[in-house]
């Protein structure tokens, strides 16, 4: 037995190795598969970069053009650098802009066309990895004149008016009032959306878009507010939906240090396809990996649409395949920002010490993650005095069972969009209760065979019957049976599968190549 839980490492053991068994096949798939956002992330590293007249990127034109030729289970980077060389262009947007027109046809090259078109694509490619890896070397420089938090868990504050300039003294108000992770919440529908938007915005719903040009205005900001405050200041946004791998790929170009990005989110609660979902998460991760991005999982979504306590083995289940496909991915226990929530019905009786247990399990499980502990939203009623006090209840959870992210709860959740004054009382709660209590989880031991180690011991044990079940299946197949957050999604279904394409036996992408081992 191990920990203040009494877990069975054989279990453990066991539960990680049927993860891998239930994940393993979803690995081969993406392996396997290419679709248009990854193609496109490949293209943006090779210097793609700008908009049409109407807002569309010229990395969606080109990306089109090629499909249109030649299709997509080639890859687009053979067609595209084999076209620079034949039209004796040196430019690969000036390229795309003149696919856009017409003026350029692609095809699939072989034998000497082929390997310098692979040549050429690798080293353009190759250029743009280079450039991640300098902005994570500039994050390591900052962190060591800066100074981490002195605290744990990091304070994570949600800052998004919609337009990116209103968020940056926003975001720099919050910094100074105490926030260490300041994330810019994407607008509404943006996942949605099989293309980036370009420049900066001033236009977003609930929401500031996700844009390059954004990601650089706010680590600018930030890092200004990192050296008024001596302490390096995280900025978030979202790699999630139908340009997931774009997105990672612009973070680590932009040195933003955690994305959202979980293996299951899109499809349960954007109905973007399984196979699409899961190749774009497999080379997102993989950019992750290489930037020294911390990712965030997005377990506590199911606890919005399941019941909390009937469905706590869900979570469990998905945290590890989250792991799992993190690992595969070449991310490091240290980047796994896996996510659980507060999210049991508070009138329920010994609502606390369930959330307890479930808090000390993922901890327990994920010993060396920050795992992100993310606040109430479903049971908060209006009642601002009632939800403030809820949100103090779960910051004492995290102090108590060390959680790594703790996402600030607004007393306003689902009434308003949080004003100021309500993300400056929001942080007086978090404020006291880590100051007040920051070290308990060093003196809280739960009861030997009490209430707290069997609920986590039956949890973990559903978690291991469900993973044996997904196993006799397969994850797909659970998927759309409607395992998680009970949506069901089947595998043939879902927003984009039309951007999907299997390997040819020619495929080429100089990207994944690069980050799967070889040097940029």
């Amino acid at each position: 037995m191990t920990g203040k839980l009494g877990l069975d490492p054989a279990l453990v053991a066991r539960a990680r190795e049927l993860a891998r068994r239930a994940g393993q096949p979803v690995v081969e798939l993406a392996r396997s598969h290419t679709t248009v956002s990854v193609e496109r992330a490949a293209l943006r590293l090779a210097g793609v970069s700008g908009a049409d007249p109407d807002g569309i990127p010229w990395v969606n034109r080109l990306v089109d053009a090629v499909v249109a030729d030649v299709g997509l289970g080639h890859g687009v980077s053979v067609p595209v650098f084999d076209a620079l060389a034949r039209e004796q262009i040196s430019d690969v947007t000036l390229l795309a802009q003149k696919a856009a027109a017409g003026s350029v046809r692609f095809g699939q090259p072989t034998g000497r066309a082929a390997t310098a078109a692979r040549r050429a694509a690798r080293k353009a490619v190759g250029a743009g990895i280079r450039q991640i890896d300098r902005r994570r070397a500039e994050r390591d420089r900052l962190v060591k004149r800066y100074g981490d938090p002195k605290q744990r868990p990091w304070i994570y504050l949600i800052v998004a008016t919609g337009d990116i300039y209103e968020d940056i003294p926003q975001a720099q108000a919050a910094a100074r009032a105490g926030a260490d992770v300041i994330a810019v919440i994407r607008s509404t529908g943006q996942s949605l959306l099989d293309y980036v938007p370009e420049g900066a915005t001033r236009e977003g719903f609930a929401g500031t878009y996700a844009t390059q040009e954004n990601f650089r205005l706010m680590r600018a900001a930030l890092d200004e507010s990192s050296k008024e405050l001596g302490r390096y200041v995280r900025l978030t946004n979202y790699a999630s939906g139908l340009c997931m791998p774009e997105m990672a790929t612009l973070a680590g170009l932009e040195r933003l240090d955690m994305m959202l990005n979980d293996s299951m989110y899109g499809i349960l609660f954007r109905d973007i396809n399984p196979i699409r979902t899961f190749v774009d998460q497999r080379f997102s991760r993989q950019v992750h990996a290489r930037a020294g991005i911390i990712i965030n999982t997005g377990e506590d979504n199911y606890l919005t649409t399941a019941d909390a306590v009937e469905e706590a083995h869900t979570v469990t289940v998905s945290q590890l395949l989250n792991e799992y496909f993190a690992h595969e991915a070449g991310l490091a226990d240290a980047q796994l920002g896996l996510g659980h929530a507060f999210e049991i019905n508070p009138d329920l009786p010994e609502s606390f010490r369930l959330e307890l247990a479930h808090a000390l399990l993922a901890r327990e499980l994920f010993p060396d993650a920050p795992l992100k502990w993310m606040p109430p939203t479903k049971h908060m009623t209006g009642d601002v005095f009632r939800g403030n006090l809820l949100d103090g209840f779960f910051n004492l959870v995290g102090t108590m069972t060390g959680q790594g992210i703790l996402l600030v709860g607004m007393m306003t959740e689902a009434v308003v969009t949080p004003w100021l004054s309500d993300r400056d009382i929001a942080l007086q709660n978090v404020r006291y209760v880590l100051g007040a209590a920051g070290g308990l989880h060093e003196d809280f031991v739960p009861a030997p065979g009490g209430f707290i180690q069997q609920r986590a011991h039956r949890v973990l044990g559903e978690a291991v019957d469900l993973l044996e079940r997904i196993g006799q299946q397969s994850l797909l197949t659970a998927i759309a049976e409607g395992t998680f957050g009970i949506m069901k999604r089947p595998a043939d279904r879902g927003k984009g599968l039309d951007g999907v394409a299997r390997h040819e036996a020619d495929y080429y992408n100089p990207a994944t190549d690069i980050l799967e081992g070889e040097a940029a």
